[in-house]
């Protein structure tokens, strides 16, 4: 079992614990009338509650597809906890009065099984869970903050190296290129293609050239795509009639263009800084320093272009 297991397991123990003594303390269902012996059944919800919790961690990550991951943000960690909850304080509540079913008819007291009684079972883990995740949350989020600012600075350092050796192939082609006489044309050598250029085309007969190390990004608008790239010391901007879906699929021959959002495209070589603020990350561009949105589905995808 490594480090994050066993906190994942200390917190589970942690939150069932503070609900079997809400139970000791309120005692709803008349679990009074078992006695002494409530603390031993107690212990086994203990138990039982953490095993609960594990299925309830199945069902998140299974059903709901929501791994627990830093990937997408601390927002996205806030709100899978927050579903995490709704699904597993149901559930504790019908292991609850289920368990109880079968000492308390032992003993003719009323059935924990009973509308109300689960109404009250329910009720009180709901507020359990209310303070749990508070005290979780803020225990935690300061920690998630920390690991978000130490892995944005790291992308930052990798981001900048791929640029300074995307550079360096760069300027290695064009000098491995040979000179040729003022009267024949010279003809470009295969590392001379370091700054390959392509002809994005759309539904109509407009086409639009260009150079992909000078791209900057690409903005899907209804039907129409603005591609933005630096050119000749100003940023210049051509609309074309087709889908961001399209411009994606004939820039696959560069790896470094991506899609970071529903709406853009970007060059990762054209990336002066990633910025990520609460869970939100955002990629500023070199020249223009404007700033495109990564949507939260898309982090991971970024994340890994800008690692490999």
């Amino acid at each position: 079992m490594n480090e994050r297991e066993k906190e994942t397991l200390r917190v589970r123990l942690i939150s069932v614990a503070f609900v079997c003594l809400a139970l000791a303390i309120f005692q709803p269902m008349g679990l009074a009338e078992l006695g002494g012996m409530v603390y031993v059944h107690l212990l086994a919800i203990l138990m039982l509650g953490v095993a609960m919790c594990y299925v309830t961690e199945l069902l998140v990550k299974y059903i709901l597809r929501m791994p627990a991951t830093l990937d997408n943000g601390v927002n996205y960690i806030i709100k899978r906890n927050l579903r995490f909850q709704l699904i597993n304080t149901p559930l504790e509540a019908l292991l609850i009065c289920t368990y109880f079913h079968y000492p308390m008819s032992a003993i003719g007291a009323p059935d924990p099984l009973s509308p109300m009684g689960f109404l009250k079972t329910l009720l009180l883990l709901a507020f359990c869970s209310f303070a749990i995740g508070l005290y979780w949350r803020y225990k935690f989020r300061s920690r998630y903050l920390a690991l978000e600012l130490e892995e944005t600075k790291r992308l930052n350092e990798r981001l900048h190296t791929m640029q300074q050796q995307a550079e360096l192939r760069a300027a290695a082609a064009r000098a491995a290129q040979p000179a040729t006489p003022h009267d024949e044309p010279a003809q470009p050598s295969p590392l001379a293609q370091a700054t390959p250029t392509i002809v994005l085309t759309g539904t109509t007969s407009e086409t639009v050239t260009v150079q992909l190390d000078h791209l900057l990004y690409i903005e899907a608008v209804g039907n129409y795509s603005k591609v933005f790239q630096w050119s000749d010391g100003q940023v210049r901007c051509d609309m074309l009639r087709a889908t961001s879906r399209q411009m994606e699929e004939d820039l696959r021959v560069c790896p470094t263009i991506i899609r970071c959002h529903r709406a853009y495209l970007v060059n990762l070589h054209q990336v002066e800084q990633i910025v990520t603020h609460a869970g939100a990350m955002q990629l500023v561009l070199c020249h223009t320093h404007e700033s495109i949105p990564v949507s939260r589905s898309r982090m991971s995808a970024v994340k890994q272009a800008v690692r490999c």
